[in-house]
């Protein structure tokens, strides 16, 4: 444990389990303030510090680094941390990756159960099979997942397939191993069910490049135009928009637009160039980007197409211009995987985001698969949102239930529209 501060803690080590948290307890003898003078009372546990190298800013901590320890934390009876103490053990509610602030919470009395004890990693597959067979579950993921969580998922897809599979599970929970807006789209499509996010961080640059305040004056700079949103956008636009689409049908559905009405495209301004190439429809151009998918090299690019002379390039269309210029294959995440498997080619450099690998690995092991380094030299193009969901969260957020996407139903009902015009011109 590396702390810029003196905290003293009860911590005892588990017999091979995992970090649950490290209490904090507000105005405690045990911690030294930062102005380093002053104690006060001992209170209720405040807030926690989960596992994971999490930063936390706070008063309690400056800098605060927590590793992969196997610990527990002690915290008395009565809740008020004594030296030496040795009371219960607690599981306190886990909280997000990054903490701006401090979070009032209570300490539930009761011992903690084996249902609350998080797993070892090597038990967390068959638990969280566990939870899903009980609460009648079904757990979503996108090809940018964590290899171990697509393959404990029940489906595994592009934004177009995992919608479609949104739609039609009969399940009570949908687990959505993706990033917000796909959450959010499997509550606007299920509102009766319950959908969750094992990570509530799990954002996405596209949708925070396109706020719904912004849109709306944009759209009423151009009040005569057909609103295409790339699904990657949040809530509140698409229920903005006339019609939703996919990196795997935009193409088509833009296609089908009546000619004589012009098109407002967002939020993504390469995935839209794309588009209007492809579909022969001038657009409107909404500047949003990738972060993943923009920081590509050209240069990399360029340098392993001279080490491996046989191999064919496949871009994911949000990639930037100069990229696709040189590709020999351009579509969505699952197009691509396809397009590898028909193929006759035996090695492939693909820019898109490297979870996909892991599919084309398993689906053909025979074929060489080769990801494309950032602009900075370094392999660093893995969704850094994506990657914040993991098979712990995945467990966790099954046995609370929490976090839940809620949604404001006028938002909801708005949103459905364009999404339902989608499935229907997708058939």
């Amino acid at each position: 444990m590396e702390i810029a501060q003196q905290i003293n803690l009860t911590l005892e080590h588990a017999s091979g389990g995992i970090l649950a948290a490290i209490v904090v307890a507000k105005n405690h003898r045990h911690r030294v303030r930062q102005t380093g003078d002053g104690f006060g009372e001992a209170e209720i546990a405040i807030t926690e510090i989960t596992h994971k190298q999490h930063r936390i800013g706070s008063e309690a901590f400056q800098q605060g680094r927590i590793g992969i320890t196997p610990v527990t934390v002690q915290i008395p009876c009565n809740g008020k941390p004594k030296p030496g103490a040795r009371g219960c053990q607690r599981v306190m509610p886990r909280l997000w990756p990054i903490l701006p602030q401090m979070v009032q919470m209570t300490v539930d009395s009761t011992p903690s159960t084996a249902s609350t004890v998080s797993p070892t990693p090597v038990d967390l597959p068959a638990a969280i099979d566990a939870l899903r067979r009980e609460k009648n579950a079904v757990i979503l993921a996108h090809y940018y997942q964590e290899p171990e969580v697509q393959d404990i998922a029940d489906f595994i897809g592009d934004s177009l397939e995992l919608s479609r599979k949104a739609a039609d599970t009969d399940a009570d929970v949908i687990v959505f191993c993706g990033v917000h807006f796909m959450a959010e789209t499997a509550k606007i499509l299920s509102p009766q069910k319950t959908v969750l996010l094992p990570d509530l961080e799990a954002g996405c640059s596209l949708a925070d490049d396109c706020p719904a305040d912004a849109f709306a004056a944009f759209r009423a700079e151009h009040p005569d135009h057909i609103v295409v949103s790339y699904i990657n956008c949040s809530a509140a636009v698409k229920a903005q928009s006339d019609l939703i689409c996919t990196s795997s049908n935009a193409v088509d559905m833009v296609r089908q637009l009546p000619a004589e009405r012009p098109i407002l495209f967002a939020p993504d301004r390469n995935l839209g160039r794309w588009v209007q190439d492809q579909s022969g429809r001038e657009l409107t151009l909404w500047p949003g980007r990738c972060i993943v998918h923009e920081n590509f090299s050209e240069e990399a690019l360029l340098k392993l197409q001279l080490q491996h002379p046989d191999a064919e390039v496949i871009a994911h269309p949000e990639c930037i211009q100069p990229l696709l210029d040189l590709a020999d294959f351009i579509g969505s995440t699952s197009k691509l995987l396809n397009y590898a498997e028909t193929s006759s080619s035996n090695t492939f450099i693909v820019l898109t985001e490297p979870g996909i690998l892991h599919q084309m690995q398993r689906r053909l092991p025979h074929k060489q698969f080769l990801d494309v380094p950032g602009t900075d030299g370094c392999s660093c193009n893995a969704c850094p949102y994506m990657r914040l969901n993991t098979l712990e969260k995945l467990w966790s957020c099954l046995v609370s239930g929490e976090p839940a996407i809620k949604m404001d139903e006028n938002i909801r009902q708005k949103a459905l529209k364009p999404i339902t015009a989608m499935l229907e011109m997708s058939l």
